[in-house]
């Protein structure tokens, strides 16, 4: 797709997120592997910060499925990067391993989209939205065994029964053995990325699609078209730098 032709304000979006993921990144190295006293890194506002961004990906690949073409092969480019992580890491960084990361959470939601498009399409993008948005608050806790957001609880979920396994785990309910560098579960995210989905059926259907044409940082706009290759070599590069650090402490 042409610049000229693209919605620049998302891409912009999606580089400030790119942007303040490698400093996330940057500070947890500079905690976990240079064992630098960061006690902030650990607080609520660092907690916030990393939901931000998590946040901002999934819904902005939820808002942009509809965006272009050859959605099956981005789909798959998607989910096989995600493998490669897995791989990578498992490899390099075993302590640390990546099982069901967020590539492989975003090719996940991307192929399911595809035949569920047809029936979601047919749906108001506002009731859509609402229901999408109040299943994920609902579901976001599911990972710990409750239904509820955050510190509400709304129902405790039957652990022995649904918590059991890897394959488990890819949908939600990790049994305590389970360990993972980065993990975002099929759900409770596929309702913040269809959340998107119906957000964008809003934004096409009140003509507020044009408001996005505008950009406001060419840099931002530039790591935004290129995220994902970002995302592939950010960490590599980190891990490195912390490792000549390392090599030259006394």
């Amino acid at each position: 797709m042409r610049t000229e032709k693209r919605y620049r304000a998302l891409d912009g979006i999606r580089g400030a997120a790119a942007a303040s993921m490698i400093l996330y990144h940057a500070a947890w190295d500079a905690a976990n592997l240079l064992n630098i006293y960061m006690p902030w890194f650990y607080s609520g506002a660092a907690y916030i910060w990393q939901q931000s961004i998590c946040w901002t990906f999934i819904l902005l690949s939820g808002f942009c499925w509809r965006l272009g073409s050859h959605r099956l092969r981005r789909a798959l480019a998607v989910s096989g990067a995600g493998l490669l992580v897995t791989a990578a890491t498992a490899l390099f960084m075993p302590s640390n391993v990546i099982i069901f990361g967020i590539l492989t959470l975003l090719g996940a939601c991307m192929l399911l989209m595809l035949p569920l498009d047809r029936l979601f399409s047919r749906v108001d993008p506002v009731i859509g939205l609402f229901l999408a948005s109040a299943a994920f608050f609902i579901t976001r806790n599911i990972n710990y065994g409750t239904l509820g957001f955050e510190n509400i609880i709304i129902a405790y979920l039957p652990r022995d029964a649904l918590y059991k396994n890897t394959f488990t785990a890819f949908f939600g309910f990790p049994p305590y053995t389970f360990q993972s560098g980065d993990y975002f579960s099929l759900f409770p995210w596929i309702f913040l990325f269809t959340a998107g989905y119906f957000l964008y059926g809003i934004f096409n259907k009140t003509g507020a699609m044009n408001i996005l044409r505008k950009g406001f940082s060419r840099p931002l706009e530039f790591a935004g078209r290129h995220a994902l290759i970002i995302y592939l070599i950010h960490q590599p590069a980190l891990y490195a730098v912390t490792e000549i650090i390392n090599y030259f402490r006394p």
